[in-house]
């Protein structure tokens, strides 16, 4: 007989999964970034960026050769990518500003008019839309003399990176309500200077990772404490950073204490310093990196401490948490001749340890296997570890680097239901505070060092159009089901039926281009033979 007890759970349970209804307050949108999407890299007095400086001085290290430099011309087709979010019904869009096309030296000396109208007429067509925007200020581009001066690893740039954060809010607070600082920091730093491979091209893992760690935490702080001081108290918008959160799980129950520090070196060290009652680094990653330093010979610890004054200044700077989930990995000690690192965001061998993925996962066509309890668990131990702070799942999307699906990505639709049911469990059984989801991304991009290969979009860009025309997929029309009906209960006609409408008007587009090409080249053999006759 079952307790009592397991049949009050069950019956929770079962109420549970049967409610796909989504709370009144939580929001559905999609997103993009600025390099990715925006092309004109040189247009209209846009300064140069180490991400236009990478693609252009390292072409063999990116798929196919490709750049950023038109990519889905969202600078010249965003009236485009209004039109389509209104059209799925987005209640959100999270997009990025690019620093070098408001300030193209990085610095306040010189603001650029056309840039400050391009974000400015972006934002009004969406409110008219009634779409709230949701603005990044740093997706990854960097001006090049900011870099040239040394980048996240000198100090002088958090008071730099304020600078561009007080001119970004005297043009725009008066409409954006929902402000991200800064951009998955441990791509920036782990990612960028472990492996070397991403812009600013440079390898130095001993000291730069931890360097713009900290200079990164302290950019992010002064951001929201000049926010605070000259803007909150007229506009009162909220203000977090977006973090790419590695999900990861012990691989055996001997590897729980070792799971532990790994969510610390790979999460902690970018949250623990805002969400935290205590401040200043995971006190497990202080003692790791202090033993580890000392043992490589080093007199001090290779991760910079913070004074007393950087911990008050830096803790608190953050009014909800945002979380990018992508991936969930199992981790093991090392085995004799296994080169230890956290995945490819870090080569640090601190840990000792492996990564893999867990061998239910479902890999399919995903460029990352999907695990869909793995976002449950993470928001789930968020709230453990920072307590009950709302949460916007800032990304999470389906990446694919095949053209199987074109537009019918039935994959990444079953995606979107799967990782969208785990958020309800975790909203109505885990009492977790998720206030929205982001998909990514609204349109395809260029996907970095994939190039054009790897597709995200619920919507398909035709790269080979002049006016890279947009095009809804199957997960697009799914979405804007959900949304309308503010619940996963959706019957699958709703989102099938304008899939099947769309390839039919594609078609007979298609169609008709093929007939007038054979009617001009049957017209044009005509007038030839007339001509030699």
């Amino acid at each position: 007989m079952f307790s009592r007890r397991t049949l009050v759970l069950c019956a929770i349970l079962v109420t549970c999964r049967a409610d796909l209804t989504f709370p009144e307050h939580f929001k559905l949108g999609a997103a993009t970034s600025s390099y990715q999407i925006e092309g004109g890299w040189n247009a209209d007095g846009k300064g140069e960026s180490i991400w236009d400086r990478f693609v252009h001085e390292n072409s063999a290290d990116i798929k196919s050769g490709a750049t950023g430099d038109v990519a889905a011309d969202s600078y010249h087709q965003w009236r485009e990518d209004v039109r389509i979010a209104a059209n799925m019904g987005l209640q959100f869009y999270r997009f990025s500003i690019s620093w070098p096309r408001i300030l193209p030296t990085g610095f306040t000396d010189k603001i650029n008019q056309a840039g400050v109208k391009y974000y400015s007429d972006l934002i009004d067509a969406l409110l008219a839309e009634d779409i709230q925007p949701i603005v990044t200020m740093y997706h990854w581009e960097m001006p090049v003399k900011i870099q040239d001066l040394g980048g996240w690893t000198n100090p002088l740039i958090v008071n730099w990176f304020g600078d561009y954060a007080r001119v970004i809010f005297s043009q725009y607070a008066d409409r954006v309500k929902t402000w991200l600082t800064i951009n998955e920091a441990i791509a920036i730093c782990d990612l960028a200077f472990n492996k070397g491979h991403y812009a600013p091209k440079i390898k130095e893992p001993e000291f730069a990772p931890f360097l713009c760690n900290k200079h990164i935490l302290l950019a992010h702080a002064t951001a929201y404490r000049i926010y605070d001081r000259e803007f909150r108290p007229k506009y009162k918008a909220r203000i977090s950073l977006a973090n790419f959160d590695l999900w990861i799980k012990p691989a055996t129950e001997n590897d729980t204490e070792l799971a532990d520090l790994g969510r610390q070196h790979a999460i902690g060290r970018y949250s623990y310093p805002i969400f935290s009652k205590q401040g200043g680094w995971p006190p497990s990653i202080e003692k790791l990196m202090l033993q580890y330093s000392l043992g490589q010979g080093y007199q001090y610890s290779r991760l910079p401490p913070f004074t007393k004054d950087e911990i008050e200044f830096v803790k608190g700077t953050a009014d909800f948490y945002g979380i990018n989930h992508y991936i969930t990995s199992l981790i093991r000690s090392a085995k004799p001749g296994e080169d230890p690192g956290i995945w490819v965001l870090t080569g640090s061998p601190e840990l000792n340890a492996i990564l893999e993925f867990p061998t239910n996962s479902k890999v399919a066509n995903s460029i990352f296997p999907v695990y869909p309890e793995g976002i449950r668990q993470q928001l789930s131990w968020i709230k453990q570890e920072y307590g009950d702070i709302d949460i916007l799942i800032t990304e999470n999307g389906f990446g694919y680097s095949t053209n199987d699906y074109e537009l019918n990505d039935v994959d990444r639709t079953q995606f979107f239901k799967e990782y969208l049911e785990q958020v309800l469990l975790s909203i109505k059984v885990d009492n977790v505070s998720v206030i929205g989801y982001t998909a990514w991304s609204l349109t395809d991009t260029f996907e970095w060092l994939d190039g054009y290969t790897v597709k995200f979009g619920i919507h398909e860009v035709d790269f080979s159009h002049p006016n890279r025309t947009r095009t809804p997929r199957t997960s697009a029309h799914y979405l804007a089901c959900v949304i309308r009906a503010r619940s996963l209960d959706v019957p699958d006609h709703c989102y099938k039926d304008k899939y099947l409408a769309d390839r039919a008007r594609i078609g007979y587009r298609s169609g008709s281009h093929k007939i007038q090409a054979v009617l001009f080249i049957n017209i044009l053999l005509i007038a030839i033979s007339c001509v030699f006759w």
